[in-house]
């Protein structure tokens, strides 16, 4: 029987074999199979710090001699400037839209990573590799969205960012403010909380931690393949550096925490050699997104980039990335041709004969670049989303920036020492920059150059009908929800004002539009996420609505349905009333539900019901009224909350 494709790959590691292959890809035949993957990813850890790419004040000696025996980028991209979508790209292969991760998911969050979305270690599990996330994870805190639900064996670290914790900047907690109300900083092991960060102290400890965590994973499982994906908490602030290498640089706590995070890249390649697998190991470093600039000393550095994290300029995607596979990737090359972290998926397919996922990426293999064919660039063009809004594309050479409003760090002083400065925003007007001679994106050429922007329009066009633009309020066609909390109740409820009648309602704001007025009368229930399109929200506002059930009845309950989320401001009615008329003109009130919160950390949904007795009801009136302002107790005190609202119940 002829092989299929698959399993040609799977026995041989061939991909587009060849009668006459060339030199790359005989060295591609020739290697042990399977490959082991490691990718290291840092946080925040900016395009210039790195010594091979210019870091000044600091050594990073083992990163540096990754780059002697690999491949240096310096056109390469993470797919947003922040924590969430950049990562939940890396593991999917997918610009951040496409799986509907937006920004940096809090705490509060009642979305993640959907499980219906295959990840890096998912196409390897079938495969027989052993598989470990270590570190920062971001992609969902509830036990659904933790990496043991997304194909990995194990798991050590923090569910978020560092910094999501109720502590201020100088390490002593915060006693009012919105950060206030953030759990303590839990590390997880599994899915079990095994302890928690509580002071700077612990912030520490963690780069050692993940670094002991990540050896011993290599070394229980070097007799096997092995996925490994090692996500630094660092140089995300706070910083934190164990005393081995505190006071290390001449550039103080930033340098060395990058000394330290050398040292833990350096560990992983020595366990590599030490078991005698290093030849047979990818070994991929890269960076979510460029560095948090406002926290000056405590930030890192762009070099010749524009602007940082948070941003479209270069300075926010472009990251340093060295990737190192001995004996297939040419030693000390540097390829300066278009990747990103959504290409790491389809390359580690082609390298290990898995399938692609059947869900559409966005993700090109680069197999063929790094093994040094220096006539290959897979990939032409890069699309810059930052948080739904497409405000770039990269076409070769050129890049289209789009009218936008942006964070920037420009006329505006830095903090120091860890405390932040502040931001500007600024609108940013279209331009057309030459990367090639314009790095740094000073020089507007569009009036030069029509035809490039004509042509670059086309692509921003397919980008926008495939994933959306918030800047020009489309909507994707192929774009996949986020996997979102389940309150543990049926979707659907049945009652007799389903199919009804909505004479009059407030107008939700324009954010949270739900599914529409008829939402309110539809059956269908809101989940724990109240980005789901179930529900309409009242910022400050109360609501009010009328429906017509088309003829009389009697009726035994009413009740609204509503969403506590105390953490999002989002608060359950101040008071509820309820009132019924058989023709328009007479009305009779029913009892009011009066509702006096207290601190309440869970996500609750809750059906407010006033039970009844009345006979000959065809309208009914609510009045569901807000938080003016927050009580005393909580972190928004003196401002105004949120209203959510999916659906008005009516029992016979």
């Amino acid at each position: 029987m002829t092989p299929s494709r698959k399993d040609f790959l799977q026995s041989t590691g061939a991909i587009g074999l060849a009668i006459a292959a060339p030199s790359w890809l005989t060295a591609c035949l020739s290697r042990p199979r399977p490959t082991n993957v490691v990718v290291i990813f840092a946080d925040d850890q900016g395009y210039a710090d790195v010594g091979t790419y210019g870091a000044v004040g600091f050594k990073t000696p083992h990163l540096d001699r990754l780059a002697e025996e690999g491949m240096r980028f310096t056109d390469f991209y993470a797919s947003e400037g922040v924590c969430s979508a950049s990562r939940a790209s890396l593991l999917t292969g997918c610009y951040a839209p496409r799986v509907s991760i937006f920004g940096a998911l809090t705490p509060a969050a009642q979305v993640g990573l959907n499980p219906s979305e295959v990840t890096i270690a998912e196409l390897l599990k079938p495969l027989g590799y052993a598989t470990a996330a270590v570190g920062k994870w971001h992609l969902g805190h509830l036990p659904e969205f933790l990496p043991l639900s997304h194909g990995f064996d194990e798991y050590f670290g923090l569910p978020y960012s560092n910094d999501m914790w109720p502590v201020d900047f100088d390490g002593v907690p915060i006693a009012d403010g919105r950060k206030s109300q953030y759990p303590p900083l839990p590390l997880i092991d599994g899915e079990e909380v095994v302890e928690t960060v509580d002071e700077l102290a612990d912030q520490d400890q963690l780069t050692v931690r993940y670094t002991e965590r990540a050896v011993s994973f290599i070394e229980r499982n070097a007799k096997e393949p092995f996925f490994l994906y090692l996500a630094h908490s660092m140089p995300h602030v706070p910083l934190g550096v164990s005393s081995a290498f505190r006071d290390s640089s001449e550039q103080g706590l930033y340098g060395d925490v990058m000394q330290e995070m050398d040292w833990s890249t350096g560990q992983v390649l020595r366990a590599l050699d030490e078991n005698g697998i290093a030849e047979n190991t990818l070994v991929i470093f890269t960076s979510d997104n460029g560095p948090w600039l406002n926290f000056g000393n405590h930030g890192g550095s762009t070099g010749p980039l524009r602007e940082g994290k948070g941003t479209a300029f270069e300075g926010g995607p472009r990251v340093p990335a060295i990737m190192r596979w001995p004996g297939h990737i040419p030693a000390g090359a540097t390829c300066d041709r278009l990747a990103s972290t959504i290409d790491i998926l389809p390359t580690v397919a082609e390298i290990t004969g898995a399938p692609l996922p059947e869900n559409e990426i966005d993700g090109i293999s680069i197999l063929e670049m790094i093994l040094g064919d220096e006539n290959a660039t897979p990939r032409h063009d890069f699309w810059y989303y930052y948080t739904g809004e497409l405000r770039a594309v990269r076409d070769g050479r050129w890049k289209r920036v789009f009218e936008h409003r942006t964070r920037s760090y420009v006329g505006v002083e830095p903090g120091a020492d860890g405390h932040p400065g502040a931001y500007a925003f600024p609108t940013v007007l279209a331009a057309l920059y030459d990367l090639s001679t314009d790095i740094g994106e000073t020089q507007d050429v569009s009036a030069d150059h029509p035809d490039v922007v004509a042509r670059i329009e086309v692509v921003a066009e397919q980008a926008r009908a495939a994933l959306g633009d918030r800047l020009t309020q489309r909507q994707g066609s192929h774009v996949r929800p986020p996997g979102r909390y389940s309150l543990e109740r049926e979707d659907v409820v049945g009652h007799v004002a389903v199919g009804a009648h909505l004479m009059s309602f407030t107008p939700s704001d324009p954010r949270y539009p739900g599914a529409g007025a008829d939402a309110l009368i539809d059956g269908r229930l809101g989940s724990g996420d109240f980005r789901d399109g179930r529900w309409l929200a009242y910022d400050g506002a109360d609501f009010e609505a009328t429906v017509d059930m088309g003829t009389t009845r009697n009726i035994s309950r009413v009740g609204l349905d509503c969403l506590q989320i105390q953490s999002a401001w989002i608060m359950l009615p101040r008071r509820i009333t309820f009132s019924v008329s058989e023709d328009l003109v007479h009305w009779r009130e029913l009892p009011s539900i009066e509702r006096s919160p207290s601190p309440d950390p869970e996500v609750r949904a809750h059906l407010l019901t006033v039970d009844t007795d009345e006979s000959a009801v065809r309208y009914i009136r609510v009045k569901a009224e807000n938080h003016e302002p927050l009580p005393d107790w909580h972190a928004g005190s003196g401002n105004t909350g949120w209203i959510f609202i999916d659906e008005i119940v009516v029992v016979d």
